[in-house]
C-alpha cells in the first residue's frame, strides 16, 4: 500500500451542501453581485493547512458546483466535514467515496457531536483538529487503514495556522471569514458552543491575525471579512489589543477590508470598544437576542440579555455605524402565551431586518438535551436525518422535545411571527428604523470593477423590488426617506433591501412546512403540566414516526 503521508498524495477535501432554503444560504442575493454563494468554507480551509502540505489538494464545494465522479476518480483519500444540517449530504459523499474505493476522513461539530452516525467513515478525526489531525496523520503514516481519535485537549490558539485561502477563488464567495477565538464565557442552556469550545476563550495573537489578513491581501482579496467567532469580544482586553494593532495596518493599506461578526449584547456596554469596532470598518454584528421574555431568558441561563431593553440598546449599536442581524427562538420551556405579540414587538420596534427566527432545538451534548433526556422529554433520534427526512435549519426544525406548551400553540405562533416580520412593509419599516439610526463611516472603498457590480446589483435589486407590486412601495418609502435624511447610510438600506429578495422567499417556504406540520400535530395533544407529559410523549413519538420529522 502507498505510503500516504509522506508522498504527492491527492486529497479531495469536499464542503458538503446546505439547503437552499438556509437562512443563511442566500444564493439569488449572491448572483446579483457575481457570487455563488455567501461564505467560504473556513473550517476546511484550515484542515488544508493542517495536513501534510506535500500533499496535493483539491476543494470542492457542493454548494457552488456538482461533485462530480472524476472528483473521486482522481483523489487517493477523501476529507469531510460538517453541521447537523449537513448530515445526510455528508452521509451520502462518504457511500460515494467508498463506492469509488477511497478512504474518508470525517470530522466537525456533528461527528462530534454524533460520531455513531459516522461510523461508516474509515477515520473520524473529531473534536478540535489542531489537537486530533495529527494524531490521525501519525497513524496513517504506519499503514492503518482506520480509527477515530478525540481528545479533551484544547488547541493553542497561539500556535494556529494561516487557512489555505489559495485552494478557493474568491469571485465565488460573497465574504471570507476568518477566526479570532475559540470558546464563550456564557453557558446558554441551549447552545453547544461550550460543550465544544469551553468558556474560556482561547485567542490568536494579533500578529497571527495580521498574517492571514496580509496572506489575504498578497492573494488579491478585498472587500468583507467575516471574523466567525461565536463571541467575538468574549474577552475584551485583548480584543481591544487586536483592533489597536488592526487599525494601524489597516490604515497602512488604505483599508482593504471591512468586517462582521457575532457578539454578545454586552457590546453596546462598552464605548471604546465600539469606537474601536468602527475605526477598523466593523458593519454588521450578529447578536443572540433569543427572546424578548426575561422569564424565559432566565431559566435557559442567557443572563448577559436580563434585564436590558432591546430597543435602547440595539440603538446604541447603530449610533456606531454597525447593523445588528440577530437570532430569536421561539419554544422555550418559559415563554408566554403572548410571546409571538411580544417578539414581533421587539423585533419592529428595535429595527432588526436581518432576524433569524427559529425554534428551540436541542443540540446533542448540550445543557438542553440532558436535562430533557433527564426529565424523559428528548427525542433520542430528532438529531439523525436521512434523504428522507432531512434538517433545512433551527428555522424549520426544532422542538425535538416534549413541550409545556401545546406543541400546535407554538407552531402557530412561530409561523404568526415569520409572517409578520418578513410581510413587505414590516420588512422595510424596518430597515427604515435602523438605517436613520446609523451613524456609518465606512472606510473600506472599493475598487472601480467593484463599484461597477455594485451599481448593476443596485440597478437589478431596485428593478426586482420595484416591479413587484408587493414591495414597491414598502422599497420607494425607505429608500427616498434614507436619501433625504440619512444619504452616507444608502449603502447599507440598499444591502438590506436586497436580502428581502431571500427573506421573502425562505419565509414563504417556511410559513408553507409549518402549515403542514400544524396539521400533522393531533388535535387532542396538550402539554400542560408533567402529569400529562407521558402520554403527550407517545402521541409526539408516534408524529415524528408518522411524518418523518421531529416536531
Amino acid at each position: 500500500m502507498k505510503n500516504l503521508v509522506n508522498t504527492n498524495t491527492r486529497c479531495l477535501i469536499i464542503q458538503s451542501e446546505f439547503s437552499k432554503f438556509s437562512y443563511w444560504n442566500y444564493g439569488d442575493v449572491c448572483k446579483m453581485v457575481g457570487a455563488k454563494y455567501p461564505s467560504a468554507p473556513l473550517g476546511l480551509l484550515t484542515v488544508a493547512a493542517l495536513l501534510p502540505q506535500q500533499w496535493s489538494f483539491k476543494l470542492v464545494d457542493a454548494n457552488i458546483e456538482e461533485i462530480l465522479d472524476e472528483h473521486f476518480e482522481w483523489a487517493e483519500i477523501v476529507c469531510i466535514g460538517g453541521m447537523l444540517p449537513q448530515q445526510s449530504s455528508m452521509i451520502s459523499l462518504i457511500n460515494r467515496a467508498h463506492r469509488f474505493g477511497r478512504p474518508v476522513v470525517v470530522g466537525g461539530p456533528d461527528p462530534t457531536s454524533q460520531p455513531e452516525l459516522y461510523r461508516n467513515a474509515d477515520f473520524l478525526v473529531l473534536g478540535e483538529g489542531e489537537v486530533t489531525i495529527p494524531l490521525f496523520i501519525a497513524d496513517l503514516g504506519k499503514g492503518c487503514t482506520g480509527g477515530e481519535y478525540r481528545s479533551l485537549e484544547k488547541a493553542d490558539m497561539a500556535e494556529a495556522v494561516v487557512p489555505r485561502f489559495d485552494l478557493i477563488s474568491f469571485k465565488n464567495y460573497m465574504q471570507i471569514g476568518i477566526q479570532y477565538s475559540r470558546g464563550c464565557p456564557f453557558h446558554c442552556e441551549f447552545c453547544n458552543i461550550v460543550e465544544l469550545f469551553g468558556r474560556k476563550p482561547r485567542t490568536k495573537e494579533p500578529e497571527q491575525m495580521l498574517r492571514e489578513l496580509q496572506t489575504l491581501y498578497n492573494l488579491g482579496y478585498r472587500g468583507h471579512i467575516d471574523i466567525v467567532d461565536d463571541n467575538f469580544i468574549g474577552n475584551v482586553r485583548k480584543v481591544k489589543t487586536l483592533l489597536t494593532a488592526l487599525r494601524d495596518w489597516s490604515a497602512a493599506y488604505k483599508y482593504p477590508f471591512y468586517y462582521s461578526t457575532e457578539c454578545s449584547i454586552n457590546l453596546a456596554d462598552d464605548t471604546d470598544l465600539m469606537q474601536m469596532m468602527q475605526d477598523v470598518d466593523f458593519r454588521y454584528v450578529f447578536i443572540g437576542i433569543e427572546t424578548p421574555e426575561k422569564k424565559a431568558l432566565i431559566m435557559t441561563d442567557k443572563t448577559a440579555n436580563v434585564n436590558r431593553p432591546v430597543k435602547e440598546t440595539i440603538g446604541i449599536i447603530y449610533s456606531y455605524g454597525m447593523i445588528v442581524t440577530a437570532g430569536f427562538i421561539i419554544g422555550f420551556d418559559h415563554e408566554s402565551d403572548q410571546i409571538a405579540e411580544n417578539m414581533i414587538s421587539c423585533i419592529q420596534d428595535s429595527g432588526i431586518a436581518m432576524a433569524m427566527l427559529g425554534m428551540l432545538y436541542a443540540l446533542p451534548n448540550t445543557k438542553l438535551s440532558r436535562r430533557l433526556e433527564k426529565e424523559g422529554r428528548f427525542f433520542r433520534s430528532s438529531t439523525r436525518f436521512d434523504a428522507d427526512r432531512r434538517v433545512i435549519d433551527q428555522t424549520t426544525n426544532g422542538l425535538n422535545f416534549v413541550t409545556i406548551r401545546p406543541r400546535a400553540d407554538i407552531l402557530r405562533d412561530f409561523r404568526r411571527v415569520e409572517r409578520a416580520i418578513y410581510s413587505p412593509a414590516n420588512y422595510f419599516d424596518r430597515v427604515t428604523t435602523s438605517v436613520l439610526q446609523l451613524k456609518r463611516k465606512a472606510r473600506h472603498t472599493p475598487k472601480l470593477t467593484k463599484w461597477l457590480r455594485t451599481g448593476f446589483a443596485f440597478l437589478r435589486v431596485s428593478r426586482r423590488l420595484t416591479m413587484d407590486r408587493l414591495t414597491a412601495r414598502p422599497y420607494r418609502t425607505m429608500f427616498f426617506k434614507i436619501l433625504l435624511n440619512n444619504p452616507r447610510a444608502l449603502e447599507a438600506a440598499v444591502s438590506l433591501s436586497a436580502m428581502y429578495i431571500h427573506f421573502y422567499k425562505q419565509s414563504r417556504f417556511i410559513i408553507t412546512h409549518i402549515t403542514k406540520e400544524i396539521k400533522n400535530v393531533p388535535s387532542a395533544e396538550s402539554v400542560t403540566s408533567p402529569a400529562t407529559q407521558s402520554v403527550d410523549h407517545t402521541e409526539q413519538a408516534r408524529v415524528i414516526e408518522i411524518t418523518g420529522n421531529p416536531y
